[in-house]
């Protein structure tokens, strides 16, 4: 494979900004561009201090090099990481140097891409590694820190080797049927089947708290206008992302932000005041606000607790009503809110919090409530297989599929040979989770969404 350089340090100014190479000539390239204060040979696992130098002799900079040789290195090819300065205009000269004198242009991913061809990780590591990367949360990367140890790919390679027994015994079935083992045999199928169905069930399963960890989960903040929609974001994500203001109306577009809270994260919607309206601009907001109110997983109503309930806020209320939803009663820094007691509210059914959003009082009951409701605390990252990849799930699901197939085949009294045909389309499921079995557009795409450098 031809040499590939790439700077895999994220782009801006910063103290430090490495520059990988691998492949089989890249120390050659090394050589060209850098001179180290002490010449001697480097070893590998090893770091050499000197300069990276241009065709002039100038120096461009003061470098640490680490040195890795095959197939000792993170692609299994010699590799080579330029430790230099941060910045944009250091970075991208080194860089420049390398491609000048042999090296290629990494694509997305290809430093682990070339790790994953060259048999160091499987298909489902590599993917742990952009999942680490995009992980926001602690949870989420311990999920994928555990798959990047192979915690997934070893529970489908034990099934995979169960199904391989399953196929011995069929392979022995066709080859002597004088021996009339056939009946003994499916019905050994049928239990495996039964114990392997249930292992990938547990293990779909626990995407759902996987999608949470991964994705986190879309919370609109509704409410008429200066209900304190905007005072609640700001004061969550601790800044002044969102404009407060007397004035109603003043949110008219959707504001979306991240933020991590009891380690979870929720992807926050503030949206614009429910009213009736005859602002034209205005009313599309709300009809936005109403359609981001059906597709959000939690819903946080917050009302104006100064005020007694209008007609819009009961409407507020109708739209919750079968959502996964807490009610916030606003304003207590201002005066005591006895809408607590209204019996609209009460029954809505729903948990409900009074809190200053200007203040930020009670807010860590509003955190702890949605902790419980998510059950966040319970999700135990190292007790089992967290799924986060719906790529993962999709193909257990797939092999599921294949599995009732293969079990609808032997109570029709299908012959053998097609129940290998099923059974290896459940082989064949499973190989594509961990790349034994899997196009090359499939894998061109997964490593498409890496970042530079990695």
């Amino acid at each position: 494979m031809d040499v590939i350089a790439a700077i895999s340090t994220a782009t801006g100014n910063g103290g430090v900004g490495i520059i990988r190479m691998s492949g089989k000539d890249c120390f050659e390239i090394l050589n060209k561009i850098f001179k180290p204060i002490n010449p001697s040979e480097a070893k590998g696992y090893s770091i050499k201090y000197g300069h990276i130098i241009d065709e002039n002799d100038e120096i461009i900079d003061e470098v640490l090099v680490s040195y890795f040789y095959a197939p000792k290195s993170y692609t299994t090819e010699n590799m080579c990481e330029i430790n230099s300065h941060g910045g944009i205009v250091v970075e991208r000269k080194i860089l420049e140097l390398c491609l000048k004198n042999g090296a290629q242009m990494a694509e997305p991913g290809e430093f682990t891409k070339r790790a994953f061809l060259n048999g160091r990780i499987d298909l489902v590591q590599a993917e742990s590694v952009i999942d680490l990367i995009n992980s926001k949360s602690d949870k989420e990367a311990k999920a994928s820190i555990n798959q990047l140890e192979g915690r997934l790919s070893k529970n489908i390679n034990n099934i995979k080797g169960r199904l391989l027994d399953l196929m011995a015994d069929v392979e022995a079935s066709i080859d002597y049927p004088e021996y009339d083992i056939e009946e003994t045999t499916n019905n050994k199928i049928l239990n495996s089947l039964d114990l392997i169905e249930s292992d990938l069930k547990k293990i779909s399963d626990s995407f759902k708290n996987g999608k949470v960890l991964r994705e986190g989960i879309k919370t609109a903040i509704i409410g008429k206008p200066n209900a304190g929609k905007s005072s609640l974001l700001n004061t969550i994500l601790n800044e002044e992302r969102a404009i407060v203001s007397e004035t109603q109306g003043t949110t008219r577009d959707t504001i979306e932000e991240f933020v991590t809270i009891e380690g979870i994260t929720l992807k926050l919607i503030d949206t614009a005041g429910i009213r009736d309206t005859n602002d034209e601009i205005e009313q599309i907001g709300v009809k936005k606000s109403k359609k981001l109110i059906d597709e959000a997983e939690l819903v946080i109503a917050i009302f104006d607790g100064t005020k007694a309930l209008e007609k819009d806020d009961v409407e507020i209320l109708q739209l919750i009503k079968n959502k996964n939803a807490i009610i916030l009663l606003n304003k207590i820094d201002l005066q005591e809110t006895l809408l607590d007691k209204d019996e609209n509210i009460i029954n809505c059914n729903k948990k409900i919090i009074k809190i200053s959003a200007k203040n930020g009082d009670n807010i860590e009951e509003l955190y702890k409530s949605i902790s419980d409701m998510y059950q966040i605390n319970d999700i135990e990252i190292d007790d089992g297989e967290i799924l986060t990849n719906i790529r993962h799930k999709n193909q257990i699901d797939e092999a599921i599929n294949s599995i009732n197939q293969t079990r609808d085949t032997i109570n029709n009294n299908m012959p053998v040979d097609i129940i290998e045909i099923y059974l290896k389309q459940v082989l064949s499921d499973l190989g594509k989770i961990t790349g034994d079995d899997i196009t090359e557009d499939i894998i061109n795409e997964i490593f498409s969404k890496f970042c530079l450098g990695k």
